[in-house]
């Protein structure tokens, strides 16, 4: 089997939807904020209401594409839509990306489970796979590096 470990640091991040997300963005804000200029007879409020929807919209939009999954010698950093948490890779026990998922998550040492929205299989589920797998390499390698606490 290869070798699927990355050199670090290695960020892991859904390309094409966030390709597909920020288009769309773009896209929304220049279409409604066109309409709102275009439309006879508002005011500067009513045109102005048309530009701050098309912000916020593009702003979800931008939102949705922030999942980020980044790895470097110290640890992990999951960036999913609205939370970011650092881990050390002693917290991490195991990468899962099972069939049907819609994203990996990270089995952690204090027995919850973290989802990880920056390796979702989407649009691009060969690349997801090759990401976790890649993940599952690094966290297997790292926490093996790191000794185990005396214990008594």
């Amino acid at each position: 089997m290869p070798d699927t470990t990355p050199d670090l640091p290695v960020t892991f991040r859904p390309g094409r939807t966030r390709a597909v997300l920020t288009a769309l963005a773009v896209l929304t804000f220049a279409a409604i904020t066109a309409v709102g200029m275009l439309l006879e007879g508002l005011g500067t409020g009513e045109r102005l209401s048309f530009m701050l929807t098309a912000l916020l919209l593009a702003g979800v939009l931008l939102l949705l594409a922030r999942p980020r999954v980044t790895a470097d010698e110290a640890g992990v950093t999951v960036v999913n839509l609205t939370t970011k948490r650092r881990l050390a890779w002693a917290e991490i026990l195991r990468v899962n990306l099972r069939q049907g998922d819609p994203w990996a998550f990270l089995d952690l040492s204090d027995g919850t489970s973290l989802p990880a929205l920056g390796i979702q299989p989407g649009i691009a589920r060969q690349r997801a796979i090759q990401d976790a797998r890649a993940l599952r390499a690094l966290v297997e390698a790292r926490s093996a590096a790191v000794p185990e606490p005396p214990r008594g």
